[in-house]
């Protein structure tokens, strides 16, 4: 099999949308009383996972409504066509997130963007919620955060001796790592973290941005 002349790793949430998932679905969709799994999360009483699963599970509300809530997280309107440049410029383009698959390939769809996509599975109840799985079966399966985004890009390097990455959390600062500061987009926290560590990189306000960066 032809080897990629180029790839570019992305994160999803808050990267190629202007919104993450879980931050929209706590503020509209769960009861007002359902504990604060982030912060059981961010004081290290759970994993990155168990802390999105636990959200999703008590969300609530028929599939129209959450998917309008899916599409007020805002995929980048431009993303489906900085794809197609990509493509026809040899760059292949790899989605890995640590969020659900029910959602993301949905949003997707609606433009036609066709790529690979590394993420936690799911479906959705509307009396049960929203149902994230582990991805075992996954070459890049690590149970923190189902995806281990670190080996995502190990692996685009060894196939490819031009990665980019891009993204804005807490999973993406050691991948963001791997790759050359003319190659790393950052925002939200994962710019934060480089900033305070010294590394350089590459602001972004929408992810089309980083494919005309790229290409120019």
């Amino acid at each position: 099999m032809k080897q990629p002349a180029s790839i570019l790793v992305t994160d999803f949430d808050g990267t190629m949308t202007s919104h993450d998932f879980y931050r929209l679905a706590l503020a509209r969709l769960l009861p007002p009383d359902v504990p604060d799994f982030w912060d059981d999360y961010l004081a290290g009483r759970l994993t990155h996972f168990e802390a999105l699963q636990r959200i999703f599970t008590h969300i609530r509300g028929q599939e129209c409504a959450v998917m309008a809530v899916v599409r007020a997280m805002e995929l980048d309107p431009q993303a489906g066509q900085a794809v197609r440049r990509l493509h026809a410029a040899g760059w292949h383009v790899r989605v890995a997130s640590a969020g659900c698959l029910w959602y993301i390939n949905r949003l997707l769809a609606e433009q036609q963007i066709q790529v690979a996509v590394h993420g936690n599975p799911g479906v959705y109840d509307p009396e049960q919620g929203l149902r994230m799985s582990l991805p075992i079966d996954s070459p890049y399966f690590i149970p923190t955060t189902g995806i281990d985004k670190l080996a995502v890009v190990r692996d685009a390097l060894q196939r490819s001796a031009i990665v980019a990455f891009a993204g804005d959390g807490p999973p993406d600062l050691p991948p963001a790592l791997l790759v050359p500061p003319a190659r790393r987009f950052a925002r939200g926290y994962l710019a934060a973290a480089l900033r305070e560590r010294g590394e350089a990189f590459q602001k972004f306000a929408r992810w089309s941005e980083i494919a005309a960066r790229l290409l120019g």
